[in-house]
C-alpha cells in the first residue's frame, strides 16, 4: 500500500481538495473526530473558511480486553452497542455499566481539555463535514453518525482521507454522502497511508482549537 499522505496536515489539504464544492456556504460546520481527526479537520475548514469543533468518540472495550469493542459512545450522549461481542464476551450488565461510566467520564474531560468553558457547536440545519484521520472498521464513525444526527442537521458527510473500499457500502447507509480521497485495495490500517503517524496530543487538539 502506498504511503499517500506525508501527515495528517498534508492529508487534510488533500481531503479539502475533494470538498472544494462546499467552500463559501454560510450552513457549514466542520467536526473533527478527536483526536486524529482535528489536525485534518483544521485544514479543511481552514481550506472551506467553515467553523470547526472538535467532536469526541470513546470505545467501549470488554472488560479484561478493552482492545475488543463491544461498542462506543460519543458527544452528545450517543451510545452503539455490539451485543453479539458483549453476548460472546459474556459481559454482565454490571461491567457494561461500569465501562460505560468510565468512559463517560473521560469522554467529558476530553471534551473541557479541548474547549474549554466554549459550549459545542449546534449542528442543527446545518450540513456538517464528520472528519476522521482514515476510516478502518468504521465503528467510531458510525456512532459519531448517529450522534449528530439526533442533533438535527440538514445533512451530514463523512470524509476522510483513507478508507477501505468498503467505505461506501458500510457507512453509505448512514451519512448522506461519504468523500474518501484513497480507498486502497490493499487497506490493512490507516497508518499505512501515511509517513508520520505520531499519535496527535491533548495538547495538539488544544492548540488547534484555540487558533
Amino acid at each position: 500500500m502506498t504511503r499517500t499522505f506525508s501527515d495528517r496536515r498534508h492529508a487534510g489539504r488533500a481531503l479539502a481538495e475533494r470538498l472544494a464544492a462546499y467552500r463559501g456556504r454560510d450552513d457549514l460546520l466542520v467536526l473533527g473526530l478527536a483526536r486524529g481527526g482535528v489536525p485534518v479537520a483544521w485544514e479543511v475548514a481552514a481550506a472551506l473558511g467553515a467553523p470547526l469543533d472538535v467532536f469526541v468518540v470513546r470505545k467501549l472495550g470488554v472488560p479484561h480486553w478493552p482492545e475488543l469493542a463491544m461498542g462506543a459512545l460519543a458527544s452528545g450522549g450517543a451510545v452503539v452497542l455490539n451485543d453479539t461481542v458483549i453476548a460472546s464476551a459474556a459481559v454482565r450488565r454490571d461491567q457494561l455499566d461500569a465501562v460505560i461510566a468510565k468512559e463517560t467520564a473521560e469522554l467529558r474531560r476530553r471534551e473541557t481539555a479541548y474547549r474549554g468553558d466554549r459550549p459545542p457547536a449546534d449542528p442543527r440545519g446545518k450540513t456538517v463535514l464528520l472528519i476522521d484521520d482514515g476510516i478502518a472498521t468504521g465503528a467510531s464513525m458510525r456512532v459519531a453518525v448517529q450522534a449528530v444526527r439526533a442533533a438535527g442537521p440538514a445533512a451530514i458527510v463523512v470524509a476522510v482521507p483513507v478508507a477501505p473500499p468498503s467505505v461506501d457500502r458500510d457507512l453509505g447507509g448512514a451519512a448522506d454522502d461519504v468523500v474518501c480521497v484513497s480507498t486502497p485495495a490493499g487497506f490493512e490500517a490507516v497508518g499505512q497511508a501515511y509517513t508520520d503517524f505520531t499519535q496527535v496530543d491533548d495538547e495538539e487538539v488544544r492548540r488547534l482549537m484555540a487558533g
